[in-house]
């Protein structure tokens, strides 16, 4: 992940590093799912070396708030700031609910993801720690 993508993964993992009040945009109850790239890549293999020619969702179907995400992210780094609420930016593509369902996934494939939310923080912090140079 690009440290300026502007994204709430490094958005706020940079925020929390730096011990700052993360900004969440909106109310904090539009959800998000994550998948961990190394699960994305397993996904996309299986389904590479499959005989599927139809879509396939590859994904992670556990959904969490921006707001809880946000605490998370300060549990995993320890940053005791709080989460401030800033006025949404209108974009018209952004839904309010993003849930894969990998239903086609673990059927045709026999694959799910395997590395959960925290792991992945813990996974992905390092990279930021040596991008931002802390």
């Amino acid at each position: 992940m690009r440290l300026d993508d502007g994204r709430a993964i490094p958005n706020f993992i940079q925020q929390a590093l730096r011990n700052e009040e993360l900004t969440i945009y909106g109310d904090g109850s539009q959800t998000r799912s994550f998948c961990y790239v190394d699960d994305l890549v397993d996904g996309i293999i299986k389904l590479l070396n499959s005989e599927e020619h139809d879509p396939v969702n590859i994904g992670n179907p556990d959904e969490i708030t921006i707001a809880d995400l946000a605490k998370v992210v300060n549990e995993v780094i320890g940053n005791k700031k709080e989460t401030v609420f800033l006025k949404g930016k209108v974009a018209g593509d952004d839904p309010l609910r993003r849930q894969p369902d990998v239903t086609r996934a673990s059927t045709i494939l026999n694959w799910e993801p395997k590395i959960n939310l925290h792991q992945g923080l813990e996974k992905t912090i390092p990279y930021f720690l040596e991008k931002m140079n802390l």
